[in-house]
Parts: structure tokens; C-alpha cells; sequence
């Protein structure tokens, strides 16, 4: 019984958590509906920016504009935690 646990990685709880709860079979289907949420977001967005254009209103673009920027690197943010936590995953 001691040898099965000294041959084992001693983790943090923190370690375990990310491990357990983001582990690629876990959450997998959970990760797909947000990116297909924020690219679902993306398509409304670009879409407004396009009237907000169409409609030559300075304020409405830039406040468009700062919309997009939140949602790229709300996104891109996922996307790095997601490579992230799959490489830790599989070390």
C-alpha cells in the first residue's frame, strides 16, 4: 500500500482540480458550446459593426469596435487556457 502511494505524483489540490474538472474527456463537450457561443457572438457583432458603419455614427462604431476587442480576447484567452490545460493534462 506505501509503495503504491511514493510511486505516485505528489500533486497540489489546485493540480488535482485542474486535472479532474478540465481533463479533455471531462469538460470537452462544455468547451465546444462556448467557442461556439463566442463564435456565434463574433457573427452578431460583425454584424453590427457593419450597421454601425452603414450608419456613419462615430460613437456607435467605436463602442461596436471595443465590443469586438472584448470578444477576441475573451477568446483567445479561452483558447490559451484550453491548449493550456490540455498539455498540463497530458504531462
Amino acid at each position: 500500500m506505501e509503495n503504491k502511494q511514493s510511486e505516485q505524483k505528489d500533486i497540489s489540490p489546485a493540480e488535482a482540480v485542474l486535472l479532474g474538472a478540465l481533463g479533455p474527456g471531462v469538460n470537452g463537450p462544455t468547451w465546444n458550446t462556448l467557442k461556439t457561443t463566442f463564435l456565434m457572438l463574433g457573427l452578431s457583432l460583425a454584424v453590427m459593426l457593419g450597421l454601425a458603419f452603414s450608419s456613419s455614427d462615430s460613437a456607435l462604431t467605436l463602442h461596436v469596435i471595443f465590443l469586438v476587442l472584448i470578444t477576441a480576447g475573451l477568446f483567445s484567452l479561452l483558447s490559451c487556457f484550453d491548449n493550456v490545460v490540455m498539455s498540463f493534462a497530458l504531462a
